[in-house]
């Protein structure tokens, strides 16, 4: 496998006994490689299914021997919430991104929701993309929204190049991102209808009350009435039922046949109930897929202890028998469930609504942008932000949690729901793949190149990102993630590289760490490097806007 190369330019080349390269048919190989990259195109120009040594190449040629390490392609998380502008005190594009580098990631696409304004029509999109500048550690592709009255902005948006859309049938949580009626949802299948694009759904619904529990069903927030207390996890669980999901999902169903050359996709699939529906419905000839999310692979609601409310998000972590369902339908030959993502949804601590026993205090001389490195020594103030902005920002949240009733403290219905994990993901589901087939034998969960497809492969294709993401290929994008599948480490709140160290996978210990991170060519994350770690020091990450067509 080769191409034409630069030969004016200095190459590199990385070799290992271990790399997932594609092959023909985006068949996947486990394989001895020696991987040519340009860091002047930022391509793939040449691999070799085998170690070649330092010998074989010109004596200025930099040649890196990873042994046994695993060399994969980038991980493309194609679900995060970056929040900027308008929430940067929750995430933003450089803490975000430079998360993303550290865990082996080298795109991510970013929600339209949670920053303000939402990417919902071109001009907001603009906005997006003006904030990006300079901040980027790693390529982010944009989504753009699906919300009532902007079916007439969805195509100027994909000719802007957002690489596709999701929409809520349930409240977002934010009012400027509202839920879509059936009617909106079915104008917006029309308008995308015969597009290459994505529509994707938050699949919650309310059902009809004949549908569902009964008399506990109600038109408000919370969606159904607690019946026990605020801070038990059982209580919140059975707020938001399989019955949720499913009925959102047959309803995408109903609707469609209106839009049959259209990409559909649901979101963080949390209920497995809702699979034999999209396994049916597949098996007809629509085109729907599904995602599912680390946390609801790694977690169990029996583990979640009351009041730790860093496990909350929408649709909920739900039971050990639930979780293992989702793993077996990893597994199955025909499976829905194509893609595996973040949703990497965080806010500030304060909002979590922590009992003090697990409130993470952010020390007073890291009220910058990048909160979670007051302890580095470095500077690290995001170019661009007001730090009046922040600390006005910072002082009236400080405000409103000090009046909040002290009772509200492990509230898992007032709490934000949302989990950070950009950049861990990798580590998490490779850790629990391996202790299932330790258990339950190799057939359990899915393997290093399985993880590779989830994780790298269809999620680039879910964003029309195939022809140069999440493959180790000649002419592809030499995003290259360095993976020690032998060093064994427990995540420390240190070690989170978003902005707020707020995240229920605190403790947990993971079997494979991330080494390095190589995006177009150039390395952008050593482990144990000085300044955490990140190489350079202006970021090398882009906005992709270019326009879809796959």
């Amino acid at each position: 496998m080769t191409a034409s190369q630069d030969t004016t330019s200095p190459l590199v080349v990385l070799v290992s006994t271990r790399a997932v390269l594609t092959f023909e048919q985006d068949n996947l190989i486990l394989t001895p490689a020696t991987i040519t990259i340009s860091p002047a195109t930022g391509k793939i120009v040449n691999i070799v299914p085998a170690v070649l040594p330092k010998t074989s190449f010109p004596a200025s040629t930099e040649y890196i021997n990873y042994g046994s390490k695993l060399l994969l392609p980038g991980l493309v998380d194609a679900h995060v919430h970056l929040n900027e502008p308008g929430r940067t005190e929750w995430e933003g594009f450089w803490t975000g991104t430079r998360a993303a580098a550290s865990g082996g990631v080298t795109t991510v696409v970013d929600m339209p929701l949670n920053a303000i304004p939402p990417t919902t029509t071109v001009a907001g999109f603009k906005e997006k993309l003006a904030a990006s500048k300079g901040q980027c550690w790693v390529d982010v592709g944009f989504y753009g929204g699906v919300i009532p009255g902007n079916a007439d902005d969805l195509l100027p948006l994909v000719e802007a190049g957002v690489r596709g859309f999701k929409g809520f049938l349930i409240e977002s949580g934010v009012d400027e991102f509202p839920a879509v009626s059936s009617q909106d949802v079915a104008l917006a299948m029309e308008k995308l209808n015969g597009t290459p694009t994505t529509l994707m759904f938050h699949a919650e619904m309310i059902p009809p009350i004949s549908d569902s529990v009964g008399d506990a069903v109600q038109q408000s927030e919370p969606p159904l009435a607690p019946t026990g207390e605020l801070n038990s996890y059982k209580t919140f669980l059975e707020s938001r039922p399989p019955s949720f999901e499913t009925y959102a999902v047959e309803e995408i169903l109903s609707l469609a046949h209106l839009a049959p050359d259209l990409h559909l996709h649901i979101v963080h699939l949390s209920a497995t109930q809702a699979i034999p529906l999209l396994k049916e419905a597949r098996a007809k000839g629509i085109n729907i897929t599904a995602e599912t999310c680390f946390h609801y692979l790694g977690f169990a609601s029996e583990d979640i202890a009351d009041g730790d409310t860093r496990h909350k998000c929408c649709p909920p972590i739900r039971e050990r028998s639930n979780r293992d369902g989702l793993w077996e339908e990893l597994v199955a030959e025909d499976s829905c469930i194509k893609t595996i993502v973040s949703d990497h949804s965080p806010c500030t601590p304060q909002l979590k609504l922590l009992p003090s026993h697990l409130e993470t205090r952010t020390p007073p001389e890291s009220h910058s942008p990048n909160m979670h490195h007051s302890d580095s020594g470095i500077d690290m103030t995001i170019p661009g932000e007001s730090m009046d902005k922040i600390l006005v920002e910072k002082t009236l949240e400080d405000a409103a949690i000090a009046v909040a009733d002290a009772s509200s403290r492990g509230d898992f219905f007032a709490a934000w729901g949302g989990i950070s994990s950009v950049g861990l993901g990798l580590p998490i589901v490779y850790s629990e793949a391996v202790a299932r087939i330790a258990a339950e034998g190799e057939s359990a969960a899915p393997s290093i190149i399985d993880i590779v497809r989830f994780c790298s492969q269809a999620t680039a294709k879910q964003v029309g990102l195939s022809h140069r993401k999440g493959a180790l290929k000649v002419g592809m994008d030499a995003d290259i993630c360095v993976f020690d599948d032998a060093d064994a480490w427990t995540l420390r709140s240190g070690d989170m590289r978003w902005k707020n160290r707020c995240s229920p996978w605190e403790g947990h210990e993971f079997a494979g760490r991330v080494k390095e991170t190589w995006v177009r060519g150039r390395k952008v994350f050593e482990f144990g490097g000085k300044n955490l770690g990140f190489v350079g020091e202006s970021p090398v990450g882009e906005a992709i806007t270019e326009k879809r067509t796959a």
